[in-house]
């Protein structure tokens, strides 16, 4: 449950300011609002407030902005699944499984200073005489060096 929360507040942040924003905005303020039209309009305007304030943010607090707005939304959908009885929440998170699912099968790539996020798979391949490498904060994939010719 913590961990679909987690992927509804990136897909909230990763979808403002591309296509796939108005219908997540739609699809998750009635998911949110779970039928009634003043929760509703509540969550909607909530979206609006969250876009505003990715769209207003420098470079220099982007990642912030990022970081506080995907906590504030895991911390809603969270909420919600923790105020519902065990029928409701199955319904509910399976729900919410298919609304981010056809977000995330949309794909994506959203990118910010020193991060990028994917919806979607990554492949990262190598061809011979070349090298890949992905790096993950202190962890690093990629391909070693090539040895030097051989000594003795």
């Amino acid at each position: 449950m913590t961990a679909l929360a987690a992927v509804g507040g990136t897909a909230v942040v990763q979808a403002v300011s591309t296509d796939a924003w108005t219908e997540l905005r739609h699809r998750l303020g009635r998911w949110l609002g779970r039928g009634n039209s003043q929760r509703e309009s509540a969550v909607l305007e909530r979206l609006d407030q969250t876009a505003g304030e990715l769209g207003a943010a420098g470079p220099a607090e982007l990642e912030r902005v990022r970081i506080r707005q995907e906590a504030a939304w895991q911390t809603r959908i969270e909420t919600l699944l923790e105020s519902l009885d065990d029928t409701e929440r199955a319904q509910a998170v399976e729900q919410l499984s298919v609304l981010l699912g056809q977000r995330i099968a949309q794909g994506g790539v959203s990118a910010s200073q020193g991060g990028q996020a994917v919806g979607g798979n990554v492949d990262i391949r190598a061809g011979h005489g070349s090298a890949a490498a992905w790096n993950m904060g202190s962890v690093t994939l990629g391909n070693p060096p090539q040895p030097g010719p051989p000594q003795g």
